[in-house]
């Protein structure tokens, strides 16, 4: 794909078909909550087995297995010989992304007739991204019976941005408060009908007096798309951080593993921190791989040996060099679009990676005929983190951090090269073969 460091337009018909099955991914989870259970849907497929957490897990050598709570999902391919002490192969990602999300009273009226909506900023996103986008409502809600129910309205919100007659100096530098300027409009008038719990309600077949709680966050409508010469670019919403979750899921699917027990593991509310029973930091991955292992047989000496000898990588996006600021970046580690899949480097440890990760991630790429970089960030532009280090922290597991470099980051729309989850996907199979 690249000629003495050009990309170049020549995409396989593969990553082509990647990028498509990523587009429908995207689509069919606005929310973590409908990422979870359409992951859990094409794992269920693909002929792993469905597992409750509240009941006793009686697993099979050569066995496939999905369980899903909440916004997060974890699946996994025992070899045939497993026993007490088979370490894992992990590729870990999440399925939350920065965007808004509903407060409790959320039906509000502003002035000028308009009906708004109230809701909270999560995470970090580009507020002035999502601009003057028709966004939808989608998450869940539980009925006070404790029924849950996955909701999405379709396009029904805007942020309308203030015209430039009525503010000249908006193009030497925008500010949004977040409190005033971030809610939406999304209809007229004050009819009985005006209570957006009431549209959720009815989009879930329930009565709005059902409604025991909700966790509704807000996500662009526009559809993902290939797009530039020779379409060798695609744009969507949510890439951050759904395009490692389908390289994970993907990959997942077609594991076959030997040595080691092969896991994917997709966690929530990683852009708010990743502390909840949910999040990488919270209990659920550790109660898994227990649990797993106890079913083998498996004492506190037997996990000891097992974690010792395992691999998680963690994968998310991260940073191209952006054409129109270069001098935002290291000057010597330029990883671009088309590229392939980035290795994170950071020396305060905001990445996990270490030598002998590094090397692990190396060998993968190499055996899966894909091409490796490297981002380290300027040293006077920190650099975010992910869920590298807190799971290595709390699992004691060796963790290294990739993903592929894209642009407009936080943003409602952001943008990668068509043929970089394609590759990060095949070296995440690598690993999952171990």
């Amino acid at each position: 794909m690249r000629d003495n460091g050009v990309v170049t337009s020549d995409i396989p018909a593969d990553a082509r078909r990647h990028i498509d099955d990523l587009a429908a991914f995207v689509q069919a989870s606005p929310s973590s909550y409908h990422a979870a259970r359409e992951a859990a849907r094409r794992l269920e497929e693909a002929g792993f087995a469905p597992l409750d957490e509240r009941e006793r897990w009686d697993l099979a050598p050569g066995g496939r297995y999905v369980v899903v709570r909440e916004g997060s999902v974890i699946a996994f391919a025992l070899p045939a010989d497993v026993t007490a002490t088979t370490p894992f192969a992990i590729v870990g990602a999440h399925t939350d992304s920065p965007s808004f999300k509903l407060k409790p009273r959320p039906t509000t009226s502003g002035a000028g007739g308009w009906r708004q909506l109230g809701w909270e900023v999560y995470g970090g996103p580009l507020l002035n991204s999502w601009l003057d986008r028709e966004l939808e409502l989608a998450g869940r809600i539980v009925t006070v019976s404790g029924d849950e129910h996955l909701v999405r309205t379709g396009p029904i919100a805007r942020i309308p941005q203030l015209a430039i007659h009525l503010d000249r100096q908006v193009n030497d530098g925008l500010t949004l408060d977040k409190q005033r300027h971030t809610a939406p409009v999304w209809g007229l008038g004050e009819p009985e009908s005006a209570d957006i719990l009431a549209v959720l309600a009815r989009e879930a077949g329930v009565d709005a007096a059902e409604i025991g709680g909700f966790d509704i966050v807000a996500a662009d409508t526009q559809p993902p798309r290939t797009f530039g010469a020779d379409e060798a670019l695609f744009a969507s919403g949510r890439l951050d951080n759904l395009l490692s979750t389908h390289a994970g899921l993907t990959a997942i699917q077609r594991a076959e593993p030997r040595g080691s027990i092969a896991m994917f593991a997709a966690f929530d509310h990683e852009e708010i921190g990743s502390s909840s029973r949910t999040g990488a930091a919270g209990p659920y991955h550790e109660e898994v791989l227990t649990r797993i292992l106890a079913a083998f047989g498996a004492q506190a000496e037997d996990r000891a040996r097992s974690f010792a000898a395992s691999l998680h990588i963690s994968s998310d996006v991260g940073h191209a060099v952006h054409p129109n600021y270069p001098e935002r970046h290291d000057p010597a580690n330029h990883p671009v679009a088309g590229g392939g899949p980035i290795l994170k480097i950071n020396a305060n440890q905001r990445y996990a990676t270490d030598a002998h990760g590094a090397a692990a991630w190396n060998a993968a790429c190499s055996a899966a005929g894909v091409p490796a970089q490297e981002f380290v960030s300027n040293n006077q532009v920190p650099c975010g983190s992910t869920i590298g280090p807190i799971s290595a922290t709390r699992l004691g597991i060796r963790t290294v951090d990739v993903g592929v470099p894209i642009l407009s980051m936080h943003s409602a729309r952001e943008l990668t090269a068509v043929v970089d989850p394609w590759f990060l996907s095949r070296a995440m199979a690598e690993v999952l073969a171990r």
